[in-house]
């Protein structure tokens, strides 16, 4: 698997080549917080020279971006494009659902309790309102079908999980769960953050309802830009907010004071953009694109796979499960251990003294590479291991 870095006609190591933090960090950190690439941070660059040098006058052209990122977005879920609003992040998106639902005192929502908090506290603030969060037992992310059955009920309104678990990389079966909610007369929403931009999924054929994701980690985009997918049946169940002169089809004819929503899920996007920083994110999302899904996750998984050997051979124990669970690959680009006697985040912190990136998350060590990784990188952490 290895490769010469400097052949930039392998789609890897032409991505890594746009990549200027990894020339000088081993970078296995993709699941906290991504680096980003120069075409992105070029788009920064370009929006505010414009701005500079001639205000609004472009504005029209970085609007057209937008959609542009719109359309990018839609693509790669294969959904469509009226299905996507851009929003700041995760949390946006999933409380924009939480609290646009039409929930009923006495209903209920279904809850991995091994969640990250944008896909826990958005659902438990809703128990003011009578709604009822059933917490299903998930150790160590590890998620059953039959756990998350066992706490539905003829009341349960939405099934909210993870597509991947944040800790141990634990990817959740979609199709099962969305099959699962539809049986039960629920919904399914997805918190996408820990695998859209280098795990597939097209949602002609996994029939999620909702799912949002910003663009930090793996999608390769900057913070405080992200996606929402609404299926364009469920558009108009939900109760809009965040409404704005940017949410009516007549949006910039400001003396119109019609209220005349718009069709799509644009809708949530009530006020001015975050120009720059969508506009980045569609980038991101086409340089991905351009390589595949597919082609991506094989090359992620092989990565992994190539770490979990080489940390097992010094001695280190695997969390992550590495394998098919109910029928399903449970891989993902996550990969958690441990280091028998050792204090993770001083081990952290020994490795990042020797420039490489690793985290720390329920009290394990996770190192998250991304498909640009290489070898060299890989066998930067085991020496950074054995020295510290």
């Amino acid at each position: 698997m290895a490769t010469d870095a400097a052949d930039t006609s392998d789609p890897f190591q032409r991505l890594r080549s746009l990549m200027p933090a990894l020339s000088t960090w081993a970078y296995l950190d993709f699941a906290a917080v991504a680096p980003l690439p120069a075409p992105v941070r070029d788009v920064f660059h370009a929006w505010a020279d414009d701005m500079a040098q001639n205000g609004a006058t472009g504005w029209g052209a970085w609007r057209k971006r937008v959609e542009d990122t719109r359309r990018s977005a839609a693509a790669m879920l294969g959904a469509d494009a009226d299905e996507i609003a851009l929003v700041r992040n995760t949390t946006e998106g999933l409380s924009l659902i939480a609290e646009g639902f039409p929930w009923k005192p006495g209903d209920n929502v279904v809850v991995p309790a091994s969640e990250f908090p944008s896909n826990l506290f958005p659902w438990r603030n809703l128990e003011s309102r009578g709604v009822e969060v059933r917490l299903a037992s998930t150790p160590d992310e590890r998620l059953s079908i039959a756990e998350i059955e066992s706490h539905c009920d003829s009341r349960t309104r939405v099934i909210a999980v993870g597509w991947v678990g944040y800790a141990t990389g634990w990817r959740n079966d979609l199709s099962a769960l969305a099959e699962l909610a539809h049986r039960r007369g629920a919904l399914l929403c997805v918190d996408a953050i820990q695998g859209l931009g280098v795990l597939p999924l097209d949602v002609r054929d996994v029939p999620i309802d909702f799912l949002a994701a910003d663009g930090h980690k793996w999608l390769l985009g900057p913070e405080g830009a992200g996606v929402l997918f609404i299926r364009r049946e469920h558009l108009d169940r939900l109760r809009p907010l965040g409404i704005g002169w940017n949410s009516v089809r007549q949006a910039g004819h400001f003396t119109d004071s019609t209220f005349d929503l718009r069709r799509s899920a644009a809708r949530y996007e009530g006020g001015s953009y975050p120009m720059a920083g969508i506009c980045a994110l569609g980038t991101a999302i086409d340089l991905l694109r351009d390589i595949g899904a597919a082609i991506i996750e094989r090359r992620l998984l092989e990565l992994t796979n190539l770490l979990c050997e080489h940390l097992r051979a010094i001695g280190a124990s695997i969390h992550s499960e590495r394998g098919r669970v109910e029928g399903a690959d449970r891989r993902s680009g996550i990969v958690s251990f441990s280091l028998p006697g050792r204090d993770p985040h001083a081990v952290r912190g020994a490795c990042l003294s020797r420039r490489v990136v690793v985290n720390v998350r329920g009290n394990r060590l996770r190192a998250s590479p991304h498909v640009m990784s290489d070898e060299n990188d890989v066998s930067a952490l085991i020496d950074a291991l054995e020295s510290s």
